[in-house]
């Protein structure tokens, strides 16, 4: 895929302006940039705005920031509201508690292909390593420190990944990384986006990729490329899961293409 494809990089947040800060600090850093940067943040207090800002002024690439009023956790509102937003013609999403290697952008331009969406891995951080990180504002991570739990996501081999690509777990409806995937924006026009009906943590990411495979794209893994390192937090709380688990069942056995409440409302 051309170089020159528009990527729109999507980076959720809530309340971590460190974290977030590390992971703009890594996006400046690629070998190849997005288009722009667009924050989703569901509701983050003033140091997010006051941190985002500061970048703005020296960063290469527009960040563009969309806020909503914090009334819990409702990720997918924010990211429709960020895909409304978007110019280019691929997203590119992502957490923003993530180091994104240098070769991230481009591992996943050269990954695409149409009539398909991606999913990637992490590689997770400890919490005496995120905590250093943090600390010093640092985005250089050895993937042979010990406080790596599974360094084997953090190796990059062009042609493991392309063996990986359409093998590796495509059939499996819970492996989906939110955190890391993609999507081409004309795709998620066609589903309407996020099913804002999800509330809560969870299982979001899943019921998208559903509607997708059964409008008939492909998923494809992102295996041993677009490498990212997940700083170590606390689990979020989980509230409301088995409610968001039935909407993915129902999504799966109504081989559901489009949800009601979704993008189409900030188009």
């Amino acid at each position: 895929m051309s170089k020159y494809l528009k990527v729109s990089l999507i980076i959720s947040t809530y309340n971590w302006p460190e974290a977030l800060a590390l992971c703009l600090k890594s996006v400046e850093k690629q070998s190849i940039l997005p288009v722009e940067v667009i924050i989703a943040d569901d509701g983050s207090r003033a140091a997010t705005k006051e941190m985002i800002e500061s970048f703005q002024t020296h960063f290469p690439v527009p960040i563009i920031h969309i806020w909503q009023p914090d009334e819990g956790f409702q990720l997918s509102k924010i990211r429709n509201k960020a895909i409304a937003a978007s110019s280019g013609e691929y997203i590119v999403q992502i957490d923003g508690d993530l180091i994104l290697h240098p070769q991230f952008i481009r591992d996943h331009i050269n990954f695409c292909k149409k009539d398909s969406f991606v999913t990637g891995s992490r590689v997770m951080l400890g919490k005496k390593l995120s905590h250093e990180l943090l600390i010093s504002q640092s985005i250089k991570v050895n993937i042979f420190n010990n406080d790596i739990s599974n360094r084997t996501n953090g190796i990059r081999n062009p042609i493991l990944r392309n063996i990986l690509a359409e093998r590796y777990r495509i059939n499996d409806l819970y492996f989906m990384r939110g955190c890391n995937m993609a999507f081409w924006r004309t795709d998620l026009v066609m589903v309407n986006g996020y099913n804002e009906e999800f509330i809560g943590w969870g299982r979001e990411d899943n019921e998208i990729a559903v509607r997708l495979m059964n409008l008939g794209f492909k998923k494809r893994v992102i295996k041993f490329g677009a490498v990212v390192f997940h700083l170590h937090h606390t689990v979020n709380v989980r509230t409301g899961l088995n409610i968001n688990d039935q909407l993915l069942k129902d999504a799966v056995s109504s081989r559901s293409v489009y949800c009601p409440k979704g993008l189409n409302q900030y188009l």
